[in-house]
């Protein structure tokens, strides 16, 4: 993070409360936690994040005070009902001046806060209407209707946030078209000396994916291409549906696999520290703005700072940062044998994918690190406290 400013620049800006909100993240989330509220709160904000878990708590941490909610639902739409009600009454008792929201079913609950004359801020985290082509769980038939109707509703709301911030440049792209106030805020990785892994020992022919592991990722592509590479471990961490869980372990290729289930942040560094690169793919869709990029730039960042290689899917976005700084190599996520080549050309030359790594690891340090988006961050927030 960027070093604390003069006491009396702080100090302006401390009766500021500001009040994160998300129905769908953890509190402890990396993105809204980690790096948006610390940093707003070491930066002299008075900061509150309303979250939803498994237990009820109440605690301060990295100087940001963190409500977290207990919630109960049995499906998807129970959540999308309960939870941002709950969030809302919450909300209402902080009486912040600048509420932040992270979840499109969050919505309705901004424009609701707009009508009390609060100051709202909308994060895109994600493509949505893209990403819903993608959801096993809903239909083929209705992901396009669905689809189109997220995209009408998100472009409708927007016009009355104070700003919309996003991850990716073609996220920002399409809203500008409703709200001027739209920013590019990147999801870059903190510096942190964790991930610094020159000493530690790599596990031959090893390499890793710690994530959401989902269709999008093309996870099962990846395990089908292994089946070509017997001498290849695979090691796959996250949190899985259990119905594509059971459709990986029927592939060829499953015998290479540890699956490991969700671990937590120390295990991941871990996991990253005997492997020899990471791979984050993602399959194409027609609606994704010429495959500019995606999600999984953000995973690719955290392989990077890990001083991991990495194979990552050819978007345009990903291909720009793997060739200016030679840190990986791309593929088509839709091609096997691109991914068999791949794999095998980082297994095979390991001092090479050990300079790949230095290459990406130096990149974070120089270009794409948290520091220079929380900047960005910070100024925004101080503009709209003026106003």
């Amino acid at each position: 993070m960027i070093q604390n400013e003069p006491k009396g620049i702080v100090q302006a800006f401390m009766g500021t409360k500001i009040c994160h909100l998300t129905s769908v993240h953890p509190i402890d989330d990396g993105r809204i936690f980690m790096k948006e509220c610390s940093s707003l709160a070491v930066n002299g904000f008075d900061v509150t994040l309303i979250a939803c878990g498994d237990t009820a708590f109440e605690d301060i941490k990295n100087g940001v005070k963190r409500i977290n909610l207990c919630i109960p639902y049995k499906n998807r739409l129970e959540r999308i009902e309960k939870r941002p009600k709950a969030i809302y009454r919450r909300a209402l008792l902080v009486n912040a001046d600048i509420y932040h929201f992270h979840d499109p079913e969050l919505m309705h609950i901004g424009l609701k806060l707009k009508k009390r004359n609060k100051i709202v801020i909308c994060d895109v985290h994600e493509d949505y209407p893209c990403n819903i082509h993608t959801k096993d769980w809903i239909p083929k038939r209705l992901r396009n209707l669905i689809a189109g109707a997220m995209n009408f509703y998100e472009q409708r709301m927007a016009k009355y946030y104070d700003a919309i911030i996003s991850v990716t440049p073609q996220i920002v792209k399409r809203f500008e078209k409703t709200n001027e106030n739209s920013f590019l805020i990147t999801n870059y990785p903190i510096i942190n000396n964790e991930s610094n892994l020159k000493s530690k020992q790599k596990v031959n022919n090893t390499f890793c994916y710690a994530g959401t592991i989902e269709p999008l990722r093309m996870i099962h592509l990846i395990i089908q291409a292994l089946e070509a590479i017997p001498d290849a471990r695979f090691y796959l961490a996250g949190r899985i549906e259990s119905s594509y869980l059971e459709r990986l372990k029927k592939l060829p290729g499953c015998s290479n696999v540890i699956f490991l289930g969700h671990i937590p942040h120390q295990q991941v560094l871990s996991l990253y520290s005997k492997s020899i690169f990471g791979i984050v793919i993602e399959n194409y869709h027609p609606t994704n703005y010429n495959n500019e990029g995606s999600l999984g730039v953000v995973k690719l960042f955290e392989f990077m700072e890990a001083g991991l290689p990495v194979i990552c899917s050819d978007f345009v976005l990903h291909k720009k940062i793997i060739d200016n700084y030679k840190c990986g190599i791309t593929v088509n996520p839709t091609n096997i044998n691109d991914i068999v080549k791949a794999v095998k050309y980082l297994l095979n030359n390991p001092d090479e994918a050990k300079e790949m790594g230095k290459n990406g690891q130096m990149a974070i340090i120089q270009e794409y690190n948290w520091s220079t988006q929380e900047k960005l961050l910070i100024a925004l927030y101080r503009k709209l406290s003026i106003r």
